[in-house]
């Protein structure tokens, strides 16, 4: 069942990109748009038969493969991974559908957006540490390429950049899992199967600082950020979705995973720090937002703030707060996604991104009305007002990671303002005020370039109007996540105790 959701996408790449024969862009369109229906149709069906309220791991599939290398096919879903799965699974198959015509070497581009699908997928389903760094390892070769042949003036520059800083990430992500295999003596690479509890808390916090510089990179946080802003704005549209919708999670789910699972009494030592991590990015990614006269630039930076949130509930570590962790990255997902795609939008109808050149685009004739409207609802949603799926996670990040770190919170919250203030920015100077009179009507934006924003749009709105829908799939599994937090296990004993004493 779960290796549907990895080997779908590899052989559909393999059928795209080895094709016998001429295929024009758009037939090849269909045909990936095609597997990639079917494996968001799985993923549909996968959580129609998920039992929410089992908070471990299910549909659990074991091969042996390569024993000298402790090395085995084990796979397995839970509360964390799947609303993971979802989006993958949704926001390859909206990347697709948006492609054009006139897409440039359309074979190797869709293999490539498919084989990064499925290794994206593969990570978030890995249940062996040795698996998941070969997932792990898949899609950055993909990526690379996604930037560099179809990105920017500057692609070559910002593709290397993120190549070698990926490459760090995975070496320090590798490292920390030998490590944590050599040091405990096991006999295995099993993610069930590993503890660090018996290891010396120096050895431990050395194994988690490579674990989170590892996944911070990915993410990425600040200072490990600095081949953001290049990679998201020197790809293109659809791959910018790709690199902060999906690639971005795999860093963040790998925090929890690898990091607060399996370190946390570790975790519990480095926290006040991590939090501190969290505020200074959620700081840095909104003052710099506002700074930025290019707005593919600004939603660039606009993520790195949001990652702040997701790593200061992380911190807290507790049961609102990791809960609050997930729903953020799935809100942050599908925000990014429909932000990046009306940018890209704009830029195609208009010919720039610049602030300093775009104005009035909410003219209901001459404009793009309905993409400047749609544009307002996601800057909305970024900013966290109530209604909308941002406001949700927001709300439960900060109310569950006040107790923890208060002053965190309260900085993250001031964060939370900043981002209201750089999207008026963005709004103001690109969708309202006088359009100039030299420009005529700008091109009409046809259908296949409003349905992702549609979808997504709604998805905003109906996880912001009904987010049980959002937090109901994770909530046990984070949970009992927090249940395994020492601070937590500490506050329970405690409440346990007064509570026999009356």
């Amino acid at each position: 069942m779960l290796s549907a959701l990895i080997w779908i996408p590899v052989f559909g790449a393999a059928l795209v990109g080895f094709w016998p024969g001429t295929k024009t862009p758009s037939q090849l369109r269909s045909i990936a748009l095609t597997i990639a229906s079917v494996t968001l149709l799985w993923t549909f069906w996968l959580l129609t038969q998920f039992n929410i309220a089992n908070p471990g791991m299910q549909f659990i599939e074991f091969l042996p493969w390569i024993e000298p290398l402790k090395l085995n096919y084990k796979l397995g879903v839970d509360g964390l991974s799947l609303p993971l799965l979802f989006i993958n699974s949704l926001l390859t198959w909206l990347v697709i559908y948006s492609g054009t015509q006139q897409q440039a070497r359309p074979q190797l581009y869709y293999a490539l957006i498919l084989l990064v699908n499925a290794g994206v997928a593969g990570g978030f389903l890995a249940q062996n540490l040795l698996l998941f760094f070969l997932f792990y390892e898949l899609e950055l070769i993909p990526f690379y390429l996604l930037i560099a042949v179809w990105g920017g003036q500057k692609r070559e520059y910002a593709a290397m950049k993120f190549l070698l800083y990926t490459a760090i990430s995975g070496f320090l992500i590798l490292g920390a899992f030998l490590g944590m295999a050599w040091l405990s003596e096991t006999t295995t690479f099993a993610y069930e199967s590993l503890t660090t509890q018996n290891l010396p808390l120096n050895a431990q916090l050395i194994l988690l600082t490579a674990i989170l510089v590892g996944f911070g990179i990915k993410i990425p946080l600040v200072p490990l950020h600095t081949w953001l802003p290049d990679a998201y704005t020197e790809a293109s549209p659809a791959v910018a979705i790709l690199l902060g919708g999906v690639l971005a999670k795999l860093g963040t789910y790998g925090l929890v995973r690898f990091g607060l699972e399996l370190f946390p009494q570790a975790w519990a030592t480095a926290s006040p720090g991590i939090a501190i991590i969290g505020a200074i990015s959620a700081v840095y990614g909104a003052l710099s937002a506002i700074a930025q006269k290019d707005i593919k630039r600004m939603v660039a930076y606009s993520s790195i703030g949001h990652m702040g949130y997701i790593l200061l509930a992380c911190a807290a570590a507790t049961p609102l707060s990791l809960v609050g962790a997930v729903s953020q990255m799935v809100a942050h997902s599908l925000i990014l996604a429909i932000l990046f795609h009306l940018v890209g939008v704009i830029e195609t109808k208009v010919g720039t991104r610049d602030l300093d050149l775009l104005n009035g685009l909410m003219s209901p004739i001459r404009g793009l009305p309905l993409t400047s409207a749609l544009l307002v609802l996601g800057g909305m949603a970024s900013a966290g007002i109530p209604g909308l799926v941002g406001f949700v996670a927001e709300y439960l990040v900060l109310q569950g990671s006040f107790s923890s770190f208060p002053v965190a919170t309260l900085i993250c919250v001031v964060c939370s303002g900043l981002t209201a203030v750089y999207f008026v920015i963005l709004l103001n100077r690109t969708c309202f005020g006088k359009l100039d009179n030299k420009i005529g009507y700008y091109p009409k934006v046809n259908w296949q370039e409003r349905t992702p924003a549609f979808i997504l749009a709604a998805l905003i709105l109906l996880l912001g109007i009904q987010p049980t829908w959002l937090v109901r799939w994770s909530e046990p599994t984070t949970a009992a996540i927090a249940a395994s937090f020492p601070a937590n296990t500490y506050q329970i004993a405690s409440v346990s105790q007064d509570s026999e004493v009356k």
